[in-house]
């Protein structure tokens, strides 16, 4: 062998060796990185609620959980940036697309309501105290219950009941807005979802645990105690579905409350209402003792098929993604539509555009019915507002009011619920042609 060949092949194995040797420390970093999947930076106290601190050990998931500020529309949901000239009662300079002037029969439905005043599409996670704060809803008083569902409560309620969670959720259901606002600090925080000891989920807000507990008996599951006994992958639906259900709020005491005696679907909702006479307010035009549904995002999902498939809310809007050996939590919670390949790809081998082009058929298909419905319904709002001019009989407007009530919380529960129809396609149009049942025999009443 000559001197050249032999120079060569040393080379050659001194390059394997390098080699070898960066994949060996990359293999043993990765290793590392698996064993230790957060950094201790801080000790994270048990009433810590500024995500920020929680963010030192975990800044790959802080990263994440800050770009809920983003505003992205897709076809038929999402926030665009609308720029406003912002006041000393409303400092916001940027806001999200009025759905008032989108949608005029929305404040049709709502007249004499907060909502017919300020509705606006829903933004991110980070916006969801400020948007409270500032809507104009807040033109009609609103109590303490609200910020349930639009902020960290667990600090403010467990320093409300000294100690008592139960107590001080109570106690802040009854104080005035813009007195309970003044002990919270931020939006939907790491505790309200996370243990502090060791990260693992939890459930924090009592109106889910009562409202869980309930709906678990209607299936002879007795005693139910969601932190002792939902798995691991229910859990990961049930901090979401802490604030992402219908409620109302009950009594003087304005107690938040999850209508789920009879279960969860929106007829069964409809049926704990009409038991317990509740009424959000009266309408303006036709004096019908109404309705207004919230954000029955969870109701829904648990009648569609990825619900029936074990899926959790977590898997579509926060999946799993990889840094370096880490499988972390996106919390960017966002629509799906917004992240096919981890939300979507996952489970459903087809391209992004096939998978865009089968949602869009299910969302454009369920708004052309929705659409229907609430056309159906601004025409019975005229028929009753006209039956009443023409003094047709008490007994039969009266009649009429409650198929109006019961029709547009239907129509309502349907719009409210954020995913066009995705999450229960068939389900939601049950829930319309129900309604569309209740004002044909409204009109046919009022003939």
């Amino acid at each position: 062998m000559n001197k050249k060949k032999l120079t060569i092949i040393v080379i050659i194995f001194a390059i394997i060796g390098i080699g070898t040797g960066f994949l060996a420390t990359d293999i043993a970093m990765k290793k590392s990185e698996e064993r230790t999947p957060y950094f201790h930076v801080v000790e994270i106290g048990e009433f810590e609620d500024d995500p920020a601190v929680w963010g030192k050990n975990f800044p790959l998931q802080y990263d994440t959980y800050k770009r809920t500020v983003d505003m992205v529309r897709t076809k038929h949901g999402g926030s665009e940036s609308i720029p406003r000239t912002p006041s000393s009662a409303d400092p916001r300079d940027v806001v999200s697309q009025d759905k008032l002037q989108e949608d005029p029969r929305l404040k049709q439905m709502w007249l004499g309501y907060a909502f017919s005043k300020d509705f606006r599409e829903e933004r991110g996670h980070a916006y969801m105290l400020e948007d409270q704060l500032f809507t104009g809803r807040q033109q009609v008083p609103q109590p303490g219950a609200c910020l349930n569902c639009h902020a960290s409560t667990y600090v403010t309620q467990v320093k409300l009941g000294n100690g008592d969670i139960q107590k001080g959720f109570e106690l802040m259901n009854q104080m005035p807005y813009h007195e309970a606002v003044k002990g919270v600090k931020h939006p939907v925080s790491c505790i309200d979802c996370h243990n502090p000891k060791d990260m693992s989920l939890r459930v924090t807000k009592p109106a889910f645990m009562e409202g869980i507990k309930k709906y678990k008996a209607t299936q002879n599951v007795h005693n139910y105690d969601v932190n002792k006994m939902a798995t691991r992958q229910e859990m990961r639906t049930f901090v979401c579905a802490q604030c992402h259900v219908e409620y109302f709020f009950k009594g003087t005491e304005k107690r938040l409350t999850f209508p789920w005696d009879k279960g969860l679907k929106a007829d069964q909702i409809l049926e704990v209402y009409r038991e317990n006479g509740h009424k959000d307010w009266i309408h303006a035009v036709t004096r019908a003792e109404v309705l207004k549904a919230q954000h029955p995002e969870f109701e829904m999902f648990s009648q569609g098929v990825h619900a029936k498939s074990g899926v959790s809310c977590v898997d579509c809007h926060m999946p799993y993604q990889r840094v370096g050996a880490m499988k972390i939590t996106d919390h960017q919670a966002r629509s799906p539509l917004l992240n096919i390949n981890k939300s979507c790809q996952t489970c459903h081998h087809s391209s992004e555009v096939d998978l865009l082009s089968k949602v869009d058929l299910i969302q454009s298909r369920h708004l052309e019915m929705r659409d229907r419905a609430l056309n159906a319904l601004m025409q019975f709002i005229d028929d009753i507002k006209m039956a009443t001019d023409k003094k047709i009989s008490a007994d039969k407007i009266k009649k009429a009011q409650t198929l109006q009530r019961e029709a547009q919380f239907l129509i309502d529960f349907v719009e409210a619920e954020n995913s066009a129809g995705f999450h229960a396609p068939q389900e939601a149009a049950r829930v319309m042609m129900l309604a569309m049942d209740k004002i044909r025999e409204g009109q046919i009443l009022l003939r």
